[in-house]
């Protein structure tokens, strides 16, 4: 096959991502004004921390409204992507050159309106919105919704997944799913979003935040089944969370219904997350500022300085909350937005329990937080900050897991060191012209560091390690104390993972538009970021000293369709690789082999998962498991050896749809309305997933 060369220079950002997706989902965020305008060191000029932060909370300017955004391209036939039905072996046998995990048929690029899998694969629906989660809640009506049903049923657009095993019952798994964004318009009837009623914002309200729910086993294959059971839990934009850490008890979380400022009510835009080592789940509060509004009130022009940088609206929300609960309101709770942005913490096998949100990891749109332990028992917790020219953090504890303390082990991430990585290229800087062609070297790498911002000793006591901050400012402005220290400007940092089998970590970095843009020039290509105008996106393979400060990085991918000359697949075979665009949420199967799923994909193909070979002979080799229906995007996702789970978010979300006038049917079909779902593949005989 003869690559074919594109110019990356003239090259338009396209994704399939609706305006519609954009406007609930992030604010605009992706697509709107960039919330660090910071050359690093962060505004050079301005003044003491402690005295300017007091005087104001942080909030920002967001863009509202529609997006300027490609809408999805009408359905078609398969898209003409390369070679990918032959991807993922050199003698043309999928199944027998792959690694094990990988030796499947890959699903090829397409527009249906379905999941689509493997030959030789099932599949069923797990739950979708509207669902009973707590035994008692009616079914799902479109017409019917009130707020007291939602709060019982399965929330909108799951995004993470957990599967942990139940703690009695063998044949019974705990699923737990986090409920990212909702979108109004295509929830309600007749939903006027400049005049949501209060039941149509209650309703909101009770479809944010977590499940946690009881699934059966189904004999021999990976197939689950939702149950009702003892366990199962919704938690809701109103349900009561504790924060602990450093930030807990400060006055910039105190609020009129708080002084104490240790009780949050709620948890909202809860996005990837992941299972510790302990049994519990961590989920992260991710784009929070879209959800608050009036910062305009705010006159202290430096104040004004800290509040840009998150990302509040300085007029109404796109969803009007504040017009029903003050707490929304910048201009009335100020620092109620500060009570959010952090990594939630819940123990799933207790329905009773408060979850926390521990402060000490840090305070940004946490895309995830997953956590790996050393040989020598040190904890870790990885977790990306998903903006464009946003940042990779990790926490590193000082409190070891305890087997069976679960008490002592909800306390490791409150103790320990926050950093922030700064990282740099080992080419000429002529080398990296935003072609993506690779430097002389053969790859792109280079070296790093972590650049400590905080840390809390065994006793609670909290010390900053940045100049000019308390420590309770850089556990709450996080974002300004890691400017200042230089951290790297990442192309949209998300879930972070560490591999099982070798220990290094995979990052996504889902697109940057505005890298290197001529009418954006905030910051150009460099080896961790070489594509102009990056529209498909990066997987950062990462050395690290997990205990330490140094590591060594290579980009593993550079995504796109193979054809084009500028992709990159770790060196393996482009004439046999399946397309990929977007990457976004990551896991591992016990092989070691890293699954990606994606959101956005700029090729004009529904978005998937893929499965990529890390180590050996076939390294770079990826293959696509499955496809995600008509404006959805693939979350989750769980890999083990008898099933794949994935959520389904945001089905039919396109600009011109409404629940009159739906443009999916999944997963009911006939003439029903899209739902947000959770879905279960398995290998029809029963056997391995990926095992021939």
């Amino acid at each position: 096959m003869t690559l074919k060369g594109l110019n990356l220079f003239s090259s338009k950002f396209t994704s399939s991502r609706s305006s519609v997706t954009c406007t609930y989902k992030c604010g605009n965020a992706c697509f709107g004004e960039c919330e660090n305008k910071s050359d690093n060191p962060y505004f050079g000029d301005m003044m003491s921390r402690r005295s300017a932060l007091k005087a104001g909370s942080l909030t920002v300017l967001t863009v509202g409204g529609g997006a300027a955004m490609a809408s999805l391209a009408p359905a078609a036939a398969a898209a003409p992507f390369g070679s990918s039905a032959n991807a993922g072996s050199s003698s043309g046998n999928p199944l027998l050159d792959s690694a094990r995990g990988m030796q499947f048929a890959p699903v090829a690029p397409n527009q249906k309106d379905q999941v689509v899998i493997p030959g030789g694969y099932q599949q069923s629906i797990l739950i979708a919105w509207g669902d009973p989660v707590i035994e008692g809640a009616p079914a799902f009506d479109v017409n019917k919704q009130t707020p007291e049903a939602a709060a019982g049923q399965f929330g909108f657009n799951n995004d993470f997944a957990g599967l942990l095993d139940h703690p009695t019952d063998p044949n019974r798994m705990v699923y737990v799913a986090s409920h990212e964004y909702t979108t109004e318009p295509h929830m309600h009837p007749g939903y006027d979003p400049a005049n949501p009623t209060r039941e149509q914002v209650e309703i909101g309200w009770a479809n944010h935040g977590m499940t946690v729910l009881e699934v059966s086993k189904s004999g021999r294959t990976g197939e689950l089944r939702r149950e009702f059971g003892p366990l199962n839990r919704r938690l809701t934009a109103t349900s009561e969370f504790r924060l602990t850490g450093p930030a807990a008890g400060s006055d910039f979380v105190k609020t009129s219904a708080d002084s104490s400022g240790e009780i949050v009510l709620g948890t909202l835009n809860n996005c990837a997350g992941g299972v510790t080592p302990w049994g519990t789940v961590l989920s992260g509060e991710e784009n929070f500022d879209q959800y608050f509004a009036n910062s305009a009130s705010v006159t202290d022009e430096r104040t004004r300085k800290s509040l840009d940088r998150l990302g509040i609206p300085k007029g109404g929300s796109g969803r009007r909350w504040e017009l029903f609960d003050d707490r929304f309101d910048v201009s009335k709770e100020p620092n109620e937005v500060n009570r959010f942005g952090y990594i939630v913490e819940l123990n799933p096998f207790d329905p009773n329990s408060t979850p926390v949100k521990h402060t000490a990891l840090g305070r940004f749109k946490h895309e995830a937080g997953n956590i790996h332990i050393t040989d020598d028992g040190t904890v870790v917790c990885y977790s990306g900050d998903d903006a464009r020219f946003e940042y990779l953090y990790k926490f590193v504890s000082s409190r070891k897991m305890i087997e069976g303390d679960l008490d002592h082990n909800m306390s490791i991430l409150d103790h320990g060191t926050l950093y922030v990585a700064v990282m740099e290229g080992n080419s000429p800087t002529a080398e990296i012209d935003g072609s993506a062609q690779l430097p002389a070297d053969g790859a792109f790498d280079g070296s790093g560091h972590w650049a400590p911002l905080l840390t809390v000793d065994e006793d609670g006591n909290a010390t900053s390690r940045i100049a000019g901050f308390s420590a309770e400012e850089v556990a709450i402005f996080t974002r300004e104390a890691a400017d200042v220290v230089g951290a790297t400007k990442m192309d949209r940092p998300e879930d972070v993972e560490a591999s099982p089998v070798t220990g290094k970590v995979y990052m996504a970095l889902t697109n940057n538009k505005y890298r290197g843009a001529a009418e954006k020039s905030l910051e150009g290509v460099t080896e961790y970021a070489p594509v102009k105008e990056n529209k498909n996106g990066l997987v950062m393979e990462i050395d690290d000293d997990h205990a330490g400060e140094r590591f060594t990085w290579n980009l593993i991918l550079v995504c796109g369709d193979p054809e084009e000359a500028y992709t990159y697949f770790g060196g393996f075979d482009k004439s046999k690789v399946s397309p990929i665009s977007c990457p976004d949420n990551l896991a591992f199967d016990e092989y070691g082999n890293l699954w990606i799923s994606t959101d956005g994909n700029a090729l004009g193909s529904n978005d998937g998962l893929y499965a990529l070979t890390v180590e050996g002979p076939n390294r770079g080799e990826l293959k696509c498991f499955l496809t995600v229906p008509n404006a959805a995007e693939t979350c989750g996702p769980i890999v083990d050896r008898q099933r794949v789970l994935v959520n389904v978010q945001h089905p039919g979300e396109t600009d011109d749809a409404s629940i009159e006038n739906p443009a999916s049917h999944w997963p009911d079909g006939g003439n029903s309305i899209p739902r947000p779902a959770a879905v279960v593949v398995w290998k029809a005989n029963g056997g391995e997933i990926g095992v021939k």
